[in-house]
């Protein structure tokens, strides 16, 4: 088995060579949902290398896969040989992005400054520190601090037009909304266009990258420097990715898919990407894989006329779990998944990749005295203890994959690491059962 590591996979990466340049790929893939002036961007990334960048803000202890998107965006571009800026928001986390909906809870200092670390780990786990066009991470806190009140509406505020400001989606949504809106997040995209002011006059960055949620933003950012500086600079905005059905993408059981291990686990992130419809899985492939251009067609043509091998769902959950946990813990999710279904030996996974995998089921406690039937019960796989019974004394029952024909027997005749036993009725319903002593 191989220990191959996000950074070693990243680095195996290549842009598609079937394109001439980096803005077809980039079409090609679907990321280009808004931008500034498309002749003038594509032939500026077919030129020399330039300095370009994306914010992220520490709204949580991790990124989540809709940053993803903007991550392995950044990534292609690096592939292509230009310079990338993270940007971790020390200042606009304490701030807080204007949703649509209702006003952000601040967080203190302190948390915000625990979780820019934390961001700080994940930017930089996607892209390479190597080369002449290395990643380069900042915080923008450094230069928002240092000014005064009087400094930032005096040189940056007076460049903004409130009926300008007034009609970004979010802050007009706020206005029509009961919440209204604070001044504080009202004042979020002046923090945002001097972060790119900041970035073009130390770095001569010239391109920014985000969600198209997020393009009121993008362009304060390019509306200051052309003011200030009489520079027109550029602007990306990709795609809201959202499901065929009309649902929100990125989200499992009603909570979204992180990308530390802590908060989703490999197992989880590989199941994910498994469930993606039929409809939506070669859209996905294009965002989130670097598969050149000829093997997501093919696989186009396995979901057209072969859909239930999953082909195609198999590979995405591969490709992007492995991305962003690395080779040894993406196999040991797809031994794990094999091993609940009876096609492996539970006793082999370790205690952490099992516990993660059971946390993903249907659960329940136990004690040492606990009956499989009354598992069952607890765990909602069967509706009674009679129903539990008979569906035992029928061979349909197993616990650790092995038949047991005995409903009244002791469900911790056999456990696994950690007290856990894994329940399963006939060839796919499962649950987890913890066992206390």
């Amino acid at each position: 088995m191989t220990s191959e590591t996000t950074a070693d996979v990243l680095a195996g990466q290549r842009n598609d060579p079937t394109f001439d340049d980096v803005w077809d790929e980039l079409n090609w893939r679907g990321l280009v949902h808004v931008s500034t002036d498309a002749d003038a961007l594509k032939s500026l990334l077919a030129g020399p290398p330039i300095t370009y960048y994306c914010g992220f803000d520490p709204t949580a202890p991790s990124l989540h896969l809709g940053n993803l998107v903007q991550l392995l965006t950044m990534r292609r571009l690096q592939l292509a040989g230009h310079r990338p800026l993270g940007l971790v928001g020390g200042s606009t986390g304490l701030i807080g992005d204007p949703r649509p909906t209702a006003e952000r809870v601040l967080k203190t200092p302190e948390q915000t400054a625990e979780w820019v670390e934390s961001i700080r780990v994940h930017v930089e786990k996607f892209l390479s520190a190597e080369g002449d066009n290395g990643l380069r991470v900042v915080n923008n806190l450094d230069w928002t601090s240092p000014l005064s009140a009087i400094e930032f509406l005096r040189d940056i505020g007076k460049n903004f037009r409130v009926n300008t400001m007034l009609k970004k989606d979010a802050v007009s949504a706020r206005l029509n909304s009961d919440a209204g809106i604070s001044y504080t997040e009202f004042s979020y995209q002046i923090l945002q266009g001097l972060d790119y002011r900041e970035l073009f006059r130390q770095y001569e960055c010239v391109l920014q990258t985000g969600g198209s949620d997020q393009w009121g933003n993008l362009t304060s950012g390019t509306d200051l420097i052309r003011r200030t500086e009489g520079v027109s600079v550029h602007a990306i905005g990709t795609p809201l990715i959202t499901n065929s059905d009309g649902t929100k993408f990125g989200k499992s059981e009603g909570n979204a898919v992180w990308l530390d291990p802590e908060l989703t686990s490999p197992y989880a992130m590989y199941q994910f990407w498994l469930n993606t419809d039929d409809a939506d899985v070669v859209s996905r492939l294009k965002v989130f894989t670097f598969l050149d251009r000829g093997e997501i067609e093919r696989l186009e043509s396995v979901v057209a006329e072969t859909p239930f091998t999953r082909e195609a769902q198999r590979t995405l959950a591969w490709e992007v779990t492995r991305l962003v946990h690395g080779d040894s813990s993406t196999r040991s999710a797809i031994d794990a998944a094999g091993a609940l279904f009876g096609n492996g030996d539970l006793d082999s996974l370790d205690e952490s990749t099992l516990r993660s995998a059971v946390a993903e089921l249907p659960s329940a406690e136990a004690t040492t005295t606990t009956t499989v039937a009354q598992a069952l019960v607890d765990t909602g796989l069967v509706a009674s203890l009679g129903a539990a019974r008979r569906a035992a004394g029928e061979g349909g029952v197993y616990v650790n994959n092995a038949r047991v024909t005995d409903g009244d027997s002791p469900v911790a005749d056999t456990m696994l690491a950690g007290g856990l036993v894994v329940l399963r009725r006939g060839k796919k319903t499962l649950a987890g059962v913890t066992v206390r002593s």
